[in-house]
């Protein structure tokens, strides 16, 4: 006998075009597990489940591993998530569509040079091939965008600072008509999408990051018609311009990434002209703190990341690190909390982090959420210790 709003799994596979045994295999895997479990053993679906399904199937087509799956729609039962989520699958759809385009023309350029009676270039068509490494590179794209919107999410929603940070770092910045400006590491370019209606007519401002499918999101932004904006590959330590091209230079959030952090300083420096700025943001040692006491408490094997960013380059060791190759530097606070009413974003952002969590996180999330339901119910308080270096040349 059915139950109303609940799908039993022979008619949850129907709907799904998938075997009884596939639902099975998911429940078995925790990939997928039922929405209820009557006494008698059997079990029982919602529309909930089919939408989680829905994302489990395409992630399947596009190429990834069960246990990528498994990390990737970990909470996407939260309609909040499921929103973001299906943002960014189009997205990833639309990266595959983009690739295989260049793979179809060269194909096709390769069969015309065969067909004319000329040896075909088959390396260029192999380094095509490595070039465009579809199932690595839409992974690193999801993992890079999802984390990206986590933080921004969590940040945008319960500050208490109602500036806004791309709003503060733009009005920082002082950019004037005529400016050329390099931004390293644009990631989603929120500084520029968050900010347009302030935009000089007269610059020329280049997004660059080392990831090629941040970029391909980018140009698909309200930035990637703009005539102003032009768009790079580009990495810290290897700029690749000549020396004084620009005025200003950005990097939110990027030094501390950098392998090298001396050398992407004197490289920077070196781009920059005479008078011209850099503008970097970081942490200090006290940024999130209570976000790795929450967890630590939730389970003590946690640690959210390998390092601290800001041990690397941060607030208390910035200014020693610009020194070599800098004659100013000047380091502006940020002034802002956060106050957290509500656990999903909180959770995105945990899950986004670069440290182990998601080993201890994915098989106990139902307990992981009301933990930290609980811990948000009276509004969770979380200490921003960030804020931004200006260092002129």
């Amino acid at each position: 006998m059915g139950i109303e709003g609940y799908y039993s799994s022979g008619e949850f596979a129907k709907m799904a075009g998938i075997t009884k045994k596939t639902i099975r295999y998911y429940d078995e895997h925790n990939i997928l597990k039922p929405s209820y479990i009557n006494p008698k053993g059997a079990r029982y679906y919602t529309d909930k489940d089919f939408a989680r399904l829905q994302q489990i199937l395409l992630f399947k087509y596009l190429g990834f591993s069960l246990d990528d799956i498994k990390e990737m729609t970990i909470n996407d039962s939260d309609h909040i998530f499921l929103h973001d989520s299906l943002e960014l699958q189009k997205k990833l759809i639309e990266d595959r569509i983009e690739q295989l385009e260049l793979v179809k023309n060269a194909i096709g350029d390769m069969s015309r040079v065969v067909g004319s009676g000329k040896a075909p270039d088959w390396s260029r068509m192999l380094n095509l091939i490595h070039l465009t490494d579809i199932e690595k590179s839409m992974k690193n794209q999801y993992r890079n965008a999802s984390n990206i919107s986590a933080r921004i999410n969590l940040h945008s929603k319960y500050s208490t600072n109602k500036t806004g940070w791309f709003p503060w770092i733009y009005d920082l910045c002082c950019l004037d008509n005529g400016m050329k400006v390099l931004e390293l590491g644009c990631g989603d370019a929120s500084l520029w999408i968050t900010n347009m209606d302030k935009l000089p007519e007269n610059i020329n401002i280049t997004l660059s990051d080392i990831s090629e499918g941040m970029l391909r999101d980018v140009k698909r932004s309200n930035c990637g018609n703009d005539p102003r904006f032009s768009f790079s590959v580009k990495d810290c330590h290897d700029i690749g311009e000549k020396k004084d091209s620009y005025d200003i230079v950005i990097a939110n959030h990027v030094l501390f990434y950098c392998s090298d952090i001396s050398s992407a300083c004197r490289e920077i420096a070196r781009v920059l002209k005479p008078g011209g700025r850099l503008i970097c943001s970081t942490y200090g040692n006290k940024h999130m703190a209570e976000v790795g006491s929450l967890v630590s408490e939730f389970d003590s094997r946690i640690a959210l990341a390998a390092d601290n960013l800001y041990n690397k380059f941060g607030k208390e060791n910035g200014a020693d690190i610009l020194a070599p190759y800098y004659k100013s530097i000047n380091w502006i606070q940020y002034e802002d909390n956060l106050v957290v009413t509500e656990p999903e974003a909180l959770i995105s952002y945990i899950l986004s982090c670069h440290g182990n969590q998601n080993r201890y996180i994915i098989d106990k999330y139902k307990d992981f959420k009301s933990y930290v339901k609980k811990k948000t119910a009276g509004g969770f308080h979380i200490t921003k210790d960030s804020g931004l270096f200006i260092a002129e040349i």
